[in-house]
């Protein structure tokens, strides 16, 4: 048993943890810098109780244990309590719970599915994203970042994000999904508002425009689907619907979901790889000195920058059973919140891990989730950042901010509204 003075250290720590939590999900301060508190969490709670009966998570092991274990699903509810301390507007919650009820009978995504059907729909698209077809995919992609180059180099004063971290993750998802070219530009801030529903710290005003980006995007969808069924093309939503069609293996509305979490996925969260990349860069600027001496850099330091700012900042799971995880016994229904952004860094883990360096070579980070759910696009999201930095190393000499960076208030994906920047080409 603990003595009194050890229990009023545990309480302490775990008021800590709780606050820390509330500031990550619900204050700018928290979604501008979540790393301090990470910190905190790794040093006074690295298993913190939610509140609802689950858990948060922020060391690499145990959430690389809980995101490999079958005995956790998905079974994301919007309407849960946010963890940390506080509680949720019953404002906001009501009307959570009235979009989900809105879409109770609507597919599911294999981002949300379970076995069996998530690996039945999974095996249906991943032959698109081996690394044998990137690989094969890669000079393509070339081609269109310097597309974006050529533009830049023309400019030379710019967005980042408006001038590259967009227009390439797009092309490419697009051309790989049947997307027209002549209807991407519609999409970004169609999807950037739709994912507001993912944040914890969404407002009311914020869900209405997510939900109506939502209906917007699976009508154009639905219609997509039509005409590729009438003419049908080389790309991944032709043979999702010739699958359907074939095996009775995937319904109408699971081709439309799936093409809808490929095509968003595919350059939402690699924008703000980019996007975050771009700046770790210039903020360091002897890890930018680094890479531009030495362009063999290139594929380390992608993975270091999904380590030190993942776009992707947390995954959560729910127990199929009462079970142990991370040492604390948790019922069925529990739901474990995986804070992968602060898995990246764990001390025990990484060395300095608040240290950005493009050298460091130890082991993957888990900006791309474990298990059954590993991103299925994680292999093209590391080939475009390659392209990317190879790109801008050959093709400029110099990269400068030119104004002030503001981040999107978000902490699941984590990103810049824009990156100004001023290059000189070579």
């Amino acid at each position: 048993m603990m003595d009194a003075t050890e229990a009023d250290t545990a309480a302490d720590d775990l008021l800590a943890a709780q606050v820390a939590l509330a500031e990550i999900f619900l204050t700018p301060a928290g979604n501008e810098d979540p790393y301090s508190r990470y910190r905190l969490l790794h040093e006074r709670s690295p298993v913190t109780p939610s509140g609802d009966g689950g858990l948060v998570l922020v060391r690499y092991d145990d959430c690389q244990e809980v995101l490999r274990e079958n005995r956790l699903g998905k079974n994301f509810d919007p309407t849960r309590e946010i963890p940390g301390a506080g509680g949720h507007d019953p404002e906001i919650l009501a009307y959570r719970r009235a979009m989900a009820e809105r879409r109770r009978d609507a597919p599911l995504s294999m981002l949300a599915a379970n076995p069996p059907d998530h690996t039945r729909i999974r095996s249906l698209v991943s032959r698109a994203f081996t690394p044998r077809r990137v690989e094969q995919m890669r000079s393509h992609i070339v081609d269109l970042a310097e597309e974006c180059f050529d533009q830049m180099a023309e400019a030379r004063e710019l967005d980042l994000l408006e001038a590259l971290g967009f227009p390439l993750p797009v092309s490419v998802i697009g051309e790989l999904v049947g997307v027209p070219r002549a209807d991407w530009g519609r999409f970004r801030r169609l999807i950037s508002a739709s994912a507001a529903a993912l944040e914890a710290a969404a407002t009311i005003a914020e869900l209405e425009d997510a939900e109506a980006a939502t209906t917007e995007v699976f009508a154009y969808f639905a219609d997509l689907v039509a005409q590729k069924r009438q003419h049908p093309g080389d790309d991944l939503l032709s043979g999702m619907i010739e699958a359907s069609d074939g095996g009775d293996r995937l319904t109408e509305g699971e081709v439309i979901v799936q093409a809808v979490l490929m095509f968003a996925a595919g350059f939402e969260t690699t924008t703000n790889l980019i996007g975050n990349g771009v700046v770790a860069l210039l903020t360091h600027p002897d890890q930018m000195a680094a890479l531009w001496a030495d362009p063999a850099l290139v594929v380390p330091a992608v993975e270091e920058i999904l380590r030190f700012d993942s776009p992707v900042q947390l995954d959560a799971r729910t127990t199929n059973e009462a079970m142990d995880v991370a040492g604390v016994a948790v019922d069925e229904g529990a739901r474990i919140i995986t804070l992968l952004g602060a898995a990246n860094r764990d001390p025990t883990r990484f060395d300095d891990p608040d240290v950005f360096d493009i050298g460091r070579d130890q082991g993957p980070p888990l900006s791309f989730a474990s298990g059954i759910h590993y991103c299925l696009g994680a292999n093209l999201a590391r080939a475009e950042g390659q392209v990317v930095l190879d790109g801008l190393v050959r093709r400029f000499s110099r990269i400068e901010l030119t104004g002030e960076l503001v981040h999107r208030h978000r902490v699941t994906l984590r990103g810049y509204e824009a990156v100004p920047v001023r290059v000189t080409p070579n």
